[in-house]
């Protein structure tokens, strides 16, 4: 295949123009042309309002080889051709690389069912492995049922809500399933595949920012699970695992909901970031931890014609009629030194409750696949460090952000907290309360019960400035990203893991046959990056059970 880069086409025109153009820069005819694949579309707003989508795409066509010796005339590698870049590419398909060499009685656990989980069990179950996935909460239809009827003001189910369940966080998100994780093997490549296979819409493969939408990621799991269960994998709901059997510096098995005894030389702990007491049982048995940095914030609401306006420009309606709902990405530095940046940011999303603890509080936000709400939301957020812990413990970082989830929780009585940001940012430079709604000229979009009040006194004051010079360089980037009717709502916690579980080159725990994995265990940070860490996890465990050696 010949891959060409920075072909444009007008926003509205038909993506099946893209034959015409390959075939005028490749000089042959469109009818040479076997098949064009999407690598990747991104919009190009930097003239706006005259917008384009860029592509790159792959080409098959006859006698590739001529064409591409007439074009290159002796150079090598990835050459200029005009406005575009050419390149020879081979197909690049993700295989598996553990061979089974005999059948195991033995079967791997893997415990939590978010991404990490998800992705490892059914490679290992694809594999022949027959993996047990154990997942502390609901199925994800059950699950819905109880998360949907917290927001509508009914009592939090600790074990059954936005943290925990079938899909995990990510369920309950916007679904996006862009990574930064560099990727040698294909596992990120395959990822989206396997997403589009079991129902995610095939523009995840080529979109520069893809994403699903919580509305179909339900649907992509629930064929996930089904395919894990027909590849003789076992799923096991409501099945915490409470106890670690370990022997010899080796794990012997699981303790089910502090009864059931399930033997297994290899334990994945697919935890996620919110298994608190998971995390406690694994410190007091002398696994391996530490506390590491992560950040806290508050999420943001603008109206996202606001937001879209920013980012597109005066568009006509035609044009704007065909464009999705404007994303934006901001990052900063304050006068101490401390990142602040936006995070999971949901063009035409919600606000939702996220809290998984009696009389604790925290949000995420969330979007439908359509983005078709009519404010945009994102986590404002600040960097803080073990330093900021104010202790040394490897489980300091939870008890840090349970602390602010309290204050979260207080402030708005059990309901989000909501102020705006004219408001909060007079409460800190008078040092008394404002009218937590006096700037506020639209209705924040948030799942679950919400009141207007004083969010200032939940962060630390280091923390709350770096939240205001964030917002004010952001005005800078974003017209109107600090206007005073912005809305912000307490408390954003849940960005990454406070914890990392240490693990070897193997991927293995000091404990032997213990496999650390994804966004709770510290290795990963959304959904992508997470299913790929699950991937190479299942590869670690299918090396070390297929060994003849003493590998766990």
């Amino acid at each position: 295949m010949i891959r060409i880069e920075q072909i444009k086409l007008r926003i509205g025109q038909e993506s099946g123009l893209l034959y015409g153009e390959a075939a005028k820069i490749l000089r042959i005819a469109e009818q040479e042309i076997l098949s064009l694949h999407m690598v990747k579309r991104s919009l190009d707003a930097r003239k706006k309002p005259d917008l384009f989508y860029s592509y790159i795409i792959d080409v098959e066509m006859k006698k590739e080889a001529a064409v591409w010796k007439r074009l290159a005339k002796g150079r090598s590698g990835r050459i200029a051709a005009g406005k575009h870049f050419l390149s020879l590419q081979q197909s690049q398909d993700y295989i598996f690389p553990i061979k089974r060499t005999e059948s195991k009685k033995e079967r791997p656990i893997v415990v939590g069912m978010g991404p990490a989980g998800l992705f490892c069990a059914y490679f290992l179950a694809r594999e022949g492995y027959r993996p047990i996935l154990l997942e502390r909460g609901k199925d994800v239809d059950a699950r819905l049922k109880d998360v949907e009827a917290f927001w509508e003001g009914g009592a939090l189910n600790p074990e059954s809500n936005v943290q925990f369940g079938e899909g995990g966080a990510g369920t309950f998100s916007d679904g996006k399933l862009n990574t930064l994780v560099k990727d040698t093997h294909g596992r990120n490549r395959e990822v989206l595949r396997l997403f589009t296979e079991f129902g995610a819409p095939k523009e995840i493969l080529f979109d520069n920012k893809p994403h699903i939408g919580t509305d179909i990621l339900r649907s992509v799991v629930k064929n996930m699970r089904a395919e894990i269960i027909r590849l003789g994998g076992e799923i096991h709901f409501q099945s915490q695992v409470t106890e670690l059997a370990l022997a010899d510096n080796r794990v012997e098995g699981v303790v089910v909901n502090g009864e059931q005894f399930l033997p297994a030389r290899a334990v994945v702990l697919a935890i996620g970031h919110s298994a608190r007491n998971t995390f406690s049982m694994l410190y007091e048995k002398g696994i391996p931890m530490e506390a590491k940095p992560f950040a806290v914030g508050f999420r943001v609401e603008h109206r996202q014609k606001l937001i879209d306006e920013s980012m597109y420009g005066a568009v006509s309606d035609v044009v704007a009629d065909a464009l999705p709902a404007a994303a934006y990405k901001v990052t900063a530095k304050t006068e101490e030194g401390r990142g602040v940046y936006s995070f999971c940011m949901c063009p035409g999303g919600y606000v939702v409750n996220a809290s998984s603890e009696p009389d604790r509080l925290c949000t995420n936000g969330m979007s439908y696949s359509g983005r078709d709400g009519a404010n945009a939301n994102s986590a404002v957020i600040v960097a803080v460090t073990p330093k900021d812990y104010g202790d040394s413990h490897p489980l300091a970082g939870i008890a840090f952000q349970r602390s602010l989830e309290e204050k979260a929780y207080l402030a708005g009585a059990g309901r989000v907290p909501v102020q705006t940001y004219g408001s909060f940012r007079e409460c800190m430079e008078k040092g008394t309360t404002v009218k937590p709604d006096k700037d506020a000229t639209f209705e924040p979009a948030v799942k679950g019960e919400y009141v207007f009040t004083d969010i200032t006194k939940i962060l630390p004051e280091k923390l709350n400035k770096g939240i205001v010079e964030g917002l004010e360089q952001f005005g800078r980037q974003i017209e109107g990203f600090d206007r005073p009717d912005t809305l912000l709502s307490a408390v954003e916690s849940r960005t990454s893991s406070p914890v990392r579980i240490l693990r070897d080159d193997a991927l293995q725990s000091e404990v032997r046959g213990l496999f650390p994995c994804g966004e709770g265990a510290g290795y990963a940070g959304g959904i992508t990056s997470a299913a790929m860490d699950g991937i190479k996890v299942a590869e670690a465990v299918a090396a070390a059970l297929t060994s003849t050696g003493d590998a766990i």
